[in-house]
């Protein structure tokens, strides 16, 4: 059976929505640039050779209605491409990663592009993280029960299942982090210290050229050239993270510096058969190991990546001691800090360059955002093994295990 391995990636800078440098690209814009800067890196590899464009995004709609895989084919003026696009919200070009290596095993094709997109600026305004008619007016009063199973401004959190109602599928993600919280006590102070220790460590990096190394230029539409993330503030300072008012609970913990930004950015990976980049001569970067999901209550989503960790592991047969590196996305410094408790993972293993609190988040880009800063983090700090994870909107998990080989 033949392997699935990473030969090349690019990916935007991640600008920060609404006001940052790419709020007026379009999506699909970004997608054909990402792309093709990815498959510029392996020109041994000639495209027609390509089954399929795989994109991920996490709340298609509106400039990222339709196919939009399809139209960057065609904006690549690869006629002959096929393309798909999907969501599994924050995990979507995980998931596209993920389709890949089956496609690869089965033996379905050699050569495959996982790409991932997230424009939060292309929303329509006034809705900050959903795109209305996306979502299913079955739940509307199931939300409106889970707030009231919860109460907002008490600092208890009961489900509402044991109301015998239905959990909020659709509940707001920083409601997901501010429950989180409560049920695996951890303190506002926990979120602000792991916040700065995020902020501090992609300064570092900045510093010592690791996101340089990361990130591929993007040309604007208008021929500026971009080369850095816009989120990081590197004058973050514990004090004034303290200072930030709770955005979701009048007595929450979860403020505006201890969760990521809206952010805009694309990414793609070249995924290919270790059979065929040998008989090209590429040196593929890493080795797909495992991939694995898992899924919980919807009102407790950001302890998504234990399950799914711990399954992926369990399929590459290793324990969370054999790995070198973990990149668990930090959607919110509650989620990541809860799961990392209950993996057991040590502080100098987890998000060393910093993470999505610091750099941002484009939910659908996410996922191949971080593979590529995984492998390229692997390489930087001459380790093997690598573990990514995150947590999905919905009550979901998901995470792959890579070993580096180049």
């Amino acid at each position: 059976m033949p392997e699935a391995v990473i030969v090349a990636s690019a990916r935007t800078p991640i600008g920060r929505a609404f006001k940052g440098s790419l709020k007026d690209e379009r999506p699909d814009d970004m997608v054909a640039q990402v792309v093709r800067q990815a498959l510029a890196a392996v020109p041994e590899l000639d495209v027609a050779e390509v089954e399929d464009l795989l994109l991920g995004c996490g709340s298609p709609g509106g400039e990222q209605g339709f196919n939009m895989a399809r139209v960057a084919a065609i904006l690549l003026g690869h006629d002959h491409l096929p393309g798909v696009t999907l969501t599994r919200y924050c995990a979507s070009s995980l998931q596209t990663t993920r389709m890949a290596m089956h496609a690869i095993r089965a033996g379905e094709g050699h050569a495959f592009i996982s790409a991932g997109v997230e424009s939060c600026s292309s929303y329509v305004k006034g809705e900050s993280d959903s795109i209305p008619g996306t979502m299913n007016p079955l739940f509307d009063s199931a939300r409106a029960r889970s707030a009231a199973a919860s109460d907002p401004g008490a600092d208890t959190w009961a489900d509402p299942r044991a109301l015998g109602d239905l959990p909020d599928v659709y509940i707001d993600m920083g409601q997901t982090a501010e429950n989180v919280a409560l049920q695996f006590d951890v303190s506002r102070e926990d979120m602000d210290v792991y916040a700065a220790r995020s902020q501090e460590r992609a300064r570092l990096a900045v510093e010592n050229g690791f996101w340089a190394s990361d990130i591929t230029p993007y040309t604007r539409a208008d021929g500026t050239v971009l080369t850095a993330d816009e989120s990081p503030r590197p004058s973050t300072t514990l004090d004034g993270l303290a200072d930030l008012r709770p955005v979701f609970r009048p007595n929450g913990r979860v403020t505006a510096g201890n969760a990521c930004p809206l952010n805009d950015g694309a990414s793609a990976l070249i995924v290919m058969s270790d059979t065929r980049a040998r008989e090209l001569g590429l040196r593929p970067l890493a080795r797909i190991v495992s991939t694995a999901v898992s899924a919980l209550s919807p009102e407790i989503m950001g302890m998504g990546p234990v399950e799914a960790t711990r399954k992926a592991l369990a399929l590459a047969g290793m324990t969370v001691n054999d790995i070198d590196q973990f990149e668990i996305n930090e959607a919110f410094a509650a989620q990541v800090i809860a799961s990392q408790r209950e993996l057991g993972i040590a502080d100098d293993r987890l998000n060393i360059n910093g993470g999505a609190i610091a750099v941002g988040h484009p939910f659908g880009s996410t996922g191949a955002r971080i593979t590529s800063t995984l492998v390229n983090s692997l390489r930087f700090a001459d380790h093997q093994l690598g573990v990514e994870t995150m947590c999905v909107a919905g009550g979901q998990g998901m995470a792959m295990v890579v070993e580096r080989l180049d």
